[in-house]
């Protein structure tokens, strides 16, 4: 209701008071005009820059304009040869913000998560009253009517909520924007429309352009609808009314070009749009220009080549989802498709489409339910009934059983409601965001379509008159929300308004709308009967007294008729009927149905009430003399108003879950769990079932020809035959114990063969309902079945690798063959596991590897063929393997395969050889395919749609995508007769082809050119080699490989770009001269010259140009941009994340920096940061080196390390607050620059200026808001320019001399890159989005100015976005994309003269040093390259040979590629990786060292890894060295010397008992072999060296976390025999041994993750504990688990310590004392013989109770540990309710229970309040906050205290002193004190900080009194 002020429209200009400026703003060169065309003020926005000059509204961009109306009207007028640009940031119903623009600045349509760019193609056309040939008479006033909700439906499937800001640039006209939800015709007046009966609706008055008597408006104005919609009857009828030819008013009309992307299909990103020209049809006397890409034609249906098309003709620019594909004929999604307006010339080949369009039309759905068995509806004539099916929504006729579906949901039907007129059907899905739909039940349309406030909905009702609907549902906190809706307006253009919102506490399990009062509801729940009514806008309800049944579980309800009024009738779980007067809100029965008859009384007769068990009721419905009850029993039961006696009831196989009563009171519906849909039909009391269905998902499907049936497979274990006519249940057959996998059809008889998870493969006979014969000759999974065309044999496959060939001639069949490890083992069960040709001689398989496709004789099993996978894409960098095969028909013998990098090939049986590629078919891997057996359809299982191509036509196949299912298809099939197909997931799917009958396989006899009729696209020369090569014709271009012997020899194509000087120029008032960006121009100035390759070898295309002026000749529109000298504060505009790695993306942290970092009450240091363990691969350009004078520096979370690379010495610069971001080194290596990201937003970024010399901080910078891309030092020096982030998108330029800001700038779009011209102080380049920037500093006395120069890519390079650069020889800048090209510009000319392919991905590092340069990419490669002669390329011209670019040398490293830095001869160098790695590369030896290692995480689709979290730091007893292990399930042996890695466990979870160990050569442990390394790869493969030669080994990494380690002490056997005993996620144990380096023992003690791990004193026995609570004990000689103690059972256990202890100590036997910590506050201590198998609880500790305002949301965690100097001391944190330490005593005790032996009583019988031991506190420390790990020196009193709050603190517990360090960037969740006292190791994530204990031995000497430490 509060959007109601903006209805019927609103003027937003006089709404918001433009022209008053106090609720808008303006910037630059705004004025009002008086417009002699309008006759009325109008606001003219101009200025040189369209950013510099525009009106906003609202004022700020903190406040929002908050209009609803769906659409908004632009009133305005281009200025003539000027730019102008339309922003809208529109907000969605999930609180984003997406950013919509309009320009006749931009290209080509662009889009990201936030952003929408259309370009806005202005193309002054011809007047009626203007004959062909006549000059334009200019740009003209413009309705453009954008339709919100639709564009970002269409373009970025989100929900339109509201408009929340406005902005116009420079330059245009504006009269004013309204709002509304109607949609007005604006050249149809009021007055027009009343009298030719229009039933359109016309403009207002304030919004009409005026038009001259007897003058046509579009004589004069232009109308621009976008997207274009499909009122094709108003548009019919405007024509007819008032408007010209429609040819006519799109040769005038601008046009809006976009690229729509709907439903995610991959597939339109990569097929040409529609080419349409534009003008008249009568051919001006003068040329037209080069055609513009549009796309509002996206079908393949032609218009007339001879004239005009009409409008009515023309699709519209988005898939309908609500048009009549999605009701009834399922949702289809066309792909685009190149169509030319022209003739065609002679000679050029056509384009066939796959016509029609749709091909498919859905017949019918075979299920019922999905997400809930509850909703099954009758319609207003009891003909149909209306149930959902998943996602589908299904009519079915119950006399002919005739169905029609409503298709698009994207999730599974949670609800339906019919209103009493049958008119409107309303339907929510089920997960959040619950989306509702409205559909016009008697034509299937969607009317609306809004999103719910609650999060799932789990109930609707309409109102008897539809006006009103209210659903019953849960937000996003859990609580029951009821909503009511107005839709009184839906069916009549309007949308669907929030009337009401109201949360209640009461539970709601139905409700519904009163049929006599639609302001009154009712819902029932459990113990709650409640009456709504809804008044005022408000819901308000009010309980019924149920009195002594308020306890009753209520599940249904139903109004119903009753003598003096209406009466509410309530069922129970209990078997209760509650009778409730809904005006006295009183009960005035209440009775119980029992269950059944007395065993001895009479069937006829039934009791109403007793007090006996009643019946479990679900559902009931109310007609006018009967009630309907369907209970849980499986009963439908039909009783009298006043329950006396049965009249009927209907036995189901499962619990009915809904009734429902028909409108004549005839028939009764009801509904089970399992998924059986019938009716019982009253005057002849017989039961009909409608619809039985699978309860799981469908796995497989197999048809029979002759008889019509279709036979399934579903994870419910049953096989279910069904006939294809009716689409009724045949057959039903159950396997309980196993699973049936996969299924087939004999082709000659009634018998079905189906194969089981045990291996049994059983054949059933269809006629007698038996089982024939069952085969065991697989040990594993059936996994395939095929037949062979005749029936004569049988193939059956298993995960085992077995393929059994069996004779079915005659029945029973029997086996022949078996042969083993020939097929892939551990394959899934799929229906294309197995194929047959049609001929039946050749049978296909995966195997003997996924990677790996043989094809054998089908007779004898002789293989004849065998094809590797994996080598069919050598360029790959990923190993490919097979998914699904299928054979074509024959002749000629083609094997189709889906493999796992998203392709289909298609195979020669008897070569192998490749025949053709279907590459990136869908973005997942395809399960299951089938081709027709014409070869004109193929069929494809895409996800949760299928896919049908054109099989038939070769170079660009067009597909169409068809949507319906709620989950995966996982297989597809034709029908026997071809007619139909089938596709089976969460459903059933019946599909009717509509395409030309059946015609002959290609090749066949019956092959013609007429069998099939052909759809022809008309193209020419140029158009057709865009199809088949890509754009221009440009080949795509490979790798070139290093081959000193034979380069490639390619020639120039010489051409010219012409262009006008004026580089670096302002554009002056008029902006740019129409010349420089006219068609014609633009023509020219995309035809790049490129080179062309004259050897045929693979390699790199290398393209070139001699050039012409920096500038205009670079793009069509090209434009300058400038900025103020002095900007105090940069604004932020949000931006998304480029599609771009180079970007920094800082890792989340939660906590925050403490705001004091370092107290010492003493003024001694006692701890000094010595080492920091890690590199930062989240950085970008963070490392910096200067081999002159040996400075190294990098970074580490908030650390700037320094580290001598021959000593290993570091120094550690702390200054920032959060994680560093990137560095600089000035020239002169004097000073390094430094930036890390904001805090927040209401902080800036800090940029630290160091001292290299002296490595102090000389100065703070801060401006930018959100991170720091780049820095970069001018040549002198005496400049520092600081690059923004996508989110910032500033650019800051600093005086080194005193640190301010000279200048800055705000970037139109996000800039990846940015440095200074090394030969000229005062240019500076920037690379971003498909364009180079030149930046050029001007100075005038101290002031310092940018000026900005932008030039775009040239199309013919393809890169999207550069995200790389780096100057080489004078005048070369080397760029590098995101595509993988570098490209090589000349700055003295301006132009780009050179491309080629230098990687597969991003490439993100650039580094250029005379003749070399050296690339790094996201694909983890580093590549050099010999570039010597490329600056010979640019004076040669056309004698110029592609030798000038190949590469020397590459290597692959552990991650993408974020930092380098090598010498200036390019021989060595230093390259930094995402996987926080430090890498020292030899070029001249081919080699890479480790210099510093870090944690990697897991690789993830579509993620780089990055650093992870170290779980746990553990020494060994000589402390020489220590272990750590991290999520990604490594755990590292270090040097505690060096601090270098010495080894690495990784356990693979894919390959069981896997090992992979990683010693380093330079550092070993005395005594220990070496093992070569092998670089980690955690993309799926490694090179591993081999004995022949370098072998590839590929691994599936799916790594479990390690989370807990413990050293073996030294009291395990012999000291040289070092055990680490980890624990995993899944709860695993291994134990590893450091001298052997192998795995030793794997033990599976646990069901849930491992928590914590310790030995025991003697190293015999370990103990271990989990996370829910359990600790085992188990011994690792044996690999047994002793006992299991469960006492802390519920809780995680986090700690568990033991220690040695005297004989006897606490009244106990035993050397061994250890605790038990868990997450609830309790420790637990007992004393353990372990040699006797002995242990005694000796003390139990526990928080004490708090009130509940004392409570914390979060329980600090609990720490505990023995004191090391004293035995009798237990320090703790965590179990008081304040931040404090706490030592108890524990020999000192107030009550003392006597230990009971563990293992002689039940483990609940401890744990309760009685065993609590009240422990003497001998001492209490405060902390300043709860500590979140702990750890006690050995040799001194010193306890160290990590904080959430990134601070680490050092407690001297004799003097009380306390230190606090700064230096971790995140929680410091670890802190660990060495064997030796001397060094103390804090963990924040991933960073490991090594700091030195001052003073440690002057502490152990005055402990030398005291008892040892253990």
């Amino acid at each position: 209701m509060a959007k109601v002020w903006q209805h019927p429209f609103l003027n937003v200009f006089r709404h918001f008071q433009v022209g008053e400026w106090k609720r808008s703003t303006k910037e630059g060169d705004v004025a009002p005009v008086t417009d002699k065309t309008l006759k009325c003020t109008v606001y003219r926005i101009r200025g040189p820059v369209s950013a510099g000059s525009y009106i906003q509204l609202p004022r700020t961009s903190t406040q929002s304009l908050g209009l609803t109306g769906r659409y908004l009207y632009v009133l305005f007028k281009p200025l003539p040869a000027k730019h102008f640009v339309i922003h809208l940031d529109m907000a969605t119903e999930d609180s984003q913000v997406i950013r919509v623009s309009f320009s006749n600045l931009f290209k080509e349509f662009k889009s990201t998560a936030t952003w929408l760019q259309f370009p806005f193609i202005c193309e002054a056309g011809f007047s009626l009253k203007e004959p062909a040939g006549v000059a334009p008479s200019g740009p003209r006033w413009t309705c453009l009517q954008l339709d919100l909700r639709d564009i970002l439906l269409l373009y970025l499937n989100r929900r339109y909520s509201h408009l929340k800001s406005v902005r116009l640039c420079a330059s245009q006209l504006v009269k004013s924007l309204y709002t509304s939800d109607l949609c007005f015709e604006p050249a149809v007046s009021t007055a027009e429309a009343r009298q030719a009966k229009l039933s359109v609706v016309p403009v207002p008055r304030e919004m009409a352009f005026p038009v001259p008597k007897g003058e046509s408006w579009y004589d004069h104005y232009v109308h621009i609808r976008f997207p274009r919609d499909s009122f094709s009857a108003s548009s019919k009828l405007v024509q007819e009314s008032s408007s010209p030819p429609e040819a006519d008013f799109l040769g005038r009309a601008p046009q809006v070009l976009s690229h729509p992307v709907a439903f995610g299909n991959p597939l339109q990103d990569r097929v040409p749009s529609v080419v349409q020209v534009f003008g008249p049809i009568a051919a001006p006397s003068e040329p037209r220009p080069l055609p513009e890409v549009n796309v509002f034609c996206e079908r393949s249906e032609l218009p007339s080549v001879n004239g005009p098309s009409d409008c009515s003709q023309e699709p519209s620019a988005r898939p309908e989802v609500t048009g009549k594909h999605a009701a009834g004929r399922g949702v289809h999604v066309p792909t685009p498709e190149r169509t030319v307006v022209s003739v065609a010339p002679e000679g050029v080949a056509v384009h066939e489409s796959l016509l029609p369009d749709p091909v498919l039309r859905l017949k019918g759905v075979i299920g019922f339910g999905g997400h809930t068995t509850k909703w099954a509806l009758w319609t207003k004539d009891g003909a149909a009934v209306v149930y959902p099916c998943h996602a589908a929504i299904v009519v079915l006729h119950v006399d002919t059983r005739e169905q029609r579906c409503f298709l698009g949901h994207t999730d599974k039907v949670s609800a339906l409601a019919l209103d009493g007129s049958g008119l409107l059907l309303a339907s929510a899905q089920a997960r959040p965001p619950s989306m509702l739909r409205l559909w016009d039940f008697q034509t299937g349309e969607c009317l609306s379509l809004f999103q719910s406030p609650a999060n799932a909905l789990c109930s609707l009702s309409f109102s008897d008159s539809g006006a009103l609907l209210c659903g019953v549902g849960r937000d996003r906190h859990g609580r029951t929300v009821v909503l009511a809706w107005g839709t009184a307006q839906v069916g009549r253009g309007g949308e669907a308004v929030l009337l009401a919102k109201a949360h209640t506490g009461v539970d709601i399990q139905a409700f519904e709308v009163a049929s006599f009062d639609e302001s009154r509801m009712a819902s029932c729940g459990q113990g709650s009967v409640r009456l709504w009514r809804l008044r005022g806008g408000e819901l308000r309800s009010c309980p019924v007294d149920l009195g002594e049944h308020r306890v009753l579980e209520l599940t249904g309800l139903a109004f119903g008729q009753a003598q003096d009024g209406h009466m509410l009738y309530v069922c129970s779980r209990s078997g209760h009927i509650l009778e409730i007067d809904p005006r006295r809100m009183a009960v005035r029965h209440a009775r119980r149905l029992l269950p059944a008859r007395p065993p001895d009384g009479p069937a006829s007769q039934k009791q109403a009430f007793s007090s006996g068990p009643g019946i479990s009721i679900s559902s009931l419905s109310v007609s006018q003399a009967r009630c309907a009850v369907g209970s849980e029993d499986g009963y439908l039961r039909l009783w009298p108003l006043d329950f006396s006696s049965v009249l009927l009831e209907a036995e189901h196989e499962g619990p009915v879950t809904s009734v429902c009563i028909s409108p004549d009171g005839q028939r009764v519906l009801s509904a089970t769990s399992s998924g059986l849909l019938g009716f019982l039909d009253v005057p002849s009391q017989e039961y009909s079932v409608l619809v039985r269905s699978h309860t799981a998902p469908v796995l497989a499907l197999a048809t029979e020809g002759s008889r019509g049936q279709l036979a399934t497979v579903s994870q419910d274990h049953t096989v279910r035959v069904w006939d294809l006519v009716t689409l009724q249940q045949l057959y039903d057959l159950r396997s309980p114990e196993e699973a049936p996998c996969t299924v087939t059809f004999h082709p000659m008889r009634p018998a079905l063969f189906c194969g089981f998870s045990s291996g049994a493969v059983r054949s059933f006979s269809l006629e007698a309902a038996e089982v024939l014969v069952e085969h065991r000759c697989h040990r594993g999974p059936v996994t395939g079945l095929a037949t062979s065309p005749d029936g004569s044999l049988l193939f059956s496959s298993c995960s085992s690798g077995t393929l059994a060939q069996y004779q079915c001639v005659s029945a029973p069949c029997r086996i022949l063959r078996v042969a083993a490890n020939v097929v892939c083992r551990d394959a899934h069960p799929t229906p294309n596991a197995l194929a047959v040709s049609g001929d039946g001689r050749l049978l296909a398989f995966v195997g003997p590897s996924k990677y790996v496709v043989t094809v054998m004789n089908a007779a004898c099993l002789e293989e004849l063929l065998r094809i590797d996978v994996s080598a069919l894409d050598p360029a790959s960098s990923c190993l490919d393997s097979a998914v699904a095969i299928c054979f074509g028909p024959g002749p000629p013998g083609h094997l189709l395969l889906s493999t796992s990098s998203h392709t289909v090939t298609v195979l020669d049986t008897a070569s192998g050889r490749v025949v053709r590629e279907l590459p990136g078919v869908h973005a997942v891997a395809c399960p299951s395919l089938a081709l027709s057996r014409d070869a004109r359809f193929l069929l494809m299982a895409a996800d949760r749609a299928i896919k049908v191509w054109d099989y038939v036509t070769k170079s660009c196949p067009s597909c169409q995508v068809y949507i319906g299912h709620s989950e995966p298809v996982h297989a597809v099939g034709f029908s026997p007769d071809q007619q139909q197909l089938l596709s089976v997931g969460d459903a059933i799917f019946l599909w009717d082809i509509l395409g030309p009958p059946e015609r002959s396989p290609p090749g066949s006899a019956g092959n013609s050119p007429a069998a099939a009729p052909t759809y022809k696209t008309s193209l020419d020369a140029r158009q057709l080699e865009d199809t088949v090569c890509g754009a221009n014709g440009l080949p795509r271009q490979q790798v070139p490989e290093p081959s000193p012997a034979s380069p490639l020899q390619p020639g120039i194509c010489v051409g010219s770009l012409k262009g006008d000087n004026g580089a670096f120029s302002l554009s002056d008032e008029e902006g740019v001269s129409e010349e420089s960006h006219s068609p014609a121009r633009l023509r020219q100035a995309s035809c790049l010259p490129m080179l062309v390759k004259e050897a045929s070898r693979a390699g790199d295309g290398v393209w070139g140009s001699p050039g012409g002026p920096w500038g205009l000749s670079m793009g069509p529109h090209p434009h300058s941009w400038s900025s103020a000298h002095s900007v105090s504060k940069a604004q932020v505009d949000p931006s998304a994340r480029p599609d771009c790695y180079r970007h920094f993306l800082a890792r989340y942290k939660t906590p925050l920096l403490a705001k004091s970092a370092s107290v010492s009450n003493t003024g001694v240091e006692r701890l000094l940061l010595k080492v920091v363990v890690g590199y930062n691969g989240n950085g970008r350009a963070n490392v910096v080196w200067k081999p002159d004078t040996g400075f190294f520096a990098y970074t580490c979370g908030c650390l700037v390390v320094v580290e001598d690379l021959h000593s290993g010495a570091q120094r550690h610069w702390l200054g920032h607050p959060e994680e560093i971001s990137t560095l600089a080194l000035s020239h002169g290596a004097q000073v390094l620059a430094s930036a890390s990201g904001s805090r927040g937003t209401a902080s800036r970024c800090h940029i630290c200026i160091w001292d290299v010399p002296g490595g102090s901080c000389r100065h703070f910078l801060s401006y930018h808001r959100t991170a720091v891309q780049a820095l970069a030092f001018s040549p002198d020096d005496e400049l520092l320019v600081t690059l923004g982030d996508y989110g910032d998108r500033t650019l800051a330029l600093w005086s080194t001399a005193t640190y301010e800001l000279l200048s800055s700038t705000r970037l139109p779009e996000p800039v990846h890159g940015v440095a200074f011209n090394p030969w000229d102080a005062s240019e500076l380049v920037c690379v971003g989005q498909g364009a180079v920037s030149l930046w050029l500093l001007q100075r005038r006395g101290t002031d310092v100015s940018l000026q900005g120069h932008r030039v775009p890519i040239p199309e013919e390079v393809r890169a999207g976005e550069l995200t790389s650069l780096c100057y080489g020889p004078v005048p070369l800048l080397y760029c590098g994309s995101n595509a993988g090209q570098v490209c090589v510009w000349d700055t003295s000319a301006g132009r780009c003269f050179l491309a080629w392919e230098a990687d597969d991905g991003e490439i993100g590092v650039l580094l250029c040093s005379g003749a070399r340069l050296v690339s790094g990419s996201n694909t983890r490669r580093l590549r050099l390259w010999a570039v010597g002669a490329v600056a010979e390329l640019r004076c040669e011209g056309s004698r110029a040979r592609s030798s000038s670019v190949f590469m020397e040398r590459e290597l692959t490293l552990d991650g993408a590629v974020v930092s380098a830095v090598f010498h200036d001869s390019m021989d060595m160098g230093v390259v930094g990786t995402t996987a926080g790695t430090l890498w020292y590369v030899s070029w001249a030896e081919g080699t890479s060292t480790r210099l510093i290692s870090g944690h990697r995480s897991k690789p993830q689709r579509g993620r780089l890894p990055g650093s992870l979290q170290v779980n746990e730091v553990v020494f060994s007893p000589s402390s020489s060295h220590w272990a750590t292990c991290s999520d990604d399930g490594s755990v590292r042996v270090w040097s505690l010397a060096s601090m270098e890695l010495l080894i690495q466990f990784q356990v693979l979870n894919q390959v069981p008992g896997a090992l992979r160990a990683e010693p380093d050569p330079l550092q070993a442990l005395p005594g220990l072999r070496v093992l070569p390394r092998c670089l980690s790869q955690p993309w799926g493969w490694a090179r591993v060296p081999h004995a022949q030669g370098s072998a590839r080994v590929f691994l599936l990494w799916a790594p479990q976390s390690c989370l807990c380690l413990a050293w073996s002490p030294p009291s395990c056997g012999r000291p040289e025999q070092q055990q680490v005993a980890a624990g995993y996620s899944d709860g695993t144990l291994r134990v590893f041994s450091i001298t052997r380096i192998a795995m030793e023992l794997k033990m599976h003690p646990h069901r849930a993750a491992l928590t914590a791990l310790a030995y025991s004193a003697d190293g015999q026995t370990i103990l271990s504990g989990d996370k829910d609570g359990l600790v085992a004990v188990s011994r690792p000689r044996t690999g047994m688990t002793l006992h299991v103690l469960s006492d802390h059972q519920g809780a995680l256990i986090s700690t568990i310590q033991s220690k040695s202890k005297e004989y006897g100590d606490f009244g106990s036997e035993g050397a061994d004392l250890w605790l038990a910590a868990s997450s609830d506050q309790r420790i637990s201590i007992w004393a353990a013989d372990w040699p006797r198998g002995c242990c005694e609880l000796v003390d139990w500790l526990s928080s004490p109770s708090p009130t509940l305002t004392e409570a914390p949301s979060h329980p600090p965690p609990c720490l505990v540990a023995f004191c090391p100097w004293d035995r009798a001391l237990l320090v703790c944190a965590g179990l008081s309710m304040h931040p404090e330490l706490v030592f108890y005593n524990l020999h000192q005790k107030q009550a003392r229970v006597p230990p009971t032996p563990v293992w002689c009583r039940e483990p609940e019988g401890w744990g309760g309040e009685n065993h609590i031991h009240c422990t003497q506190v001998v001492e209490r420390i405060p902390l300043p906050f709860f500590a979140v790990s702990l750890s006690l020196s050995p040799g001194a009193h010193l306890v160290a205290v990590g904080f959430a709050e990134r601070v680490l603190r050092l407690v001297d517990c004799q003097s009380g002193a306390a230190q606090d360090l700064a230096g971790h960037d995140d929680v410091v969740q670890l802190c660990r004190f060495a064997p030796s006292a001397q060094l103390l190791f804090s963990v924040a994530h991933g960073d490991i900080l090594v700091w030195e204990v001052m003073g440690h031995r002057a502490s152990e000497r005055a402990l030398s009194s005291g008892p040892p430490p253990d």
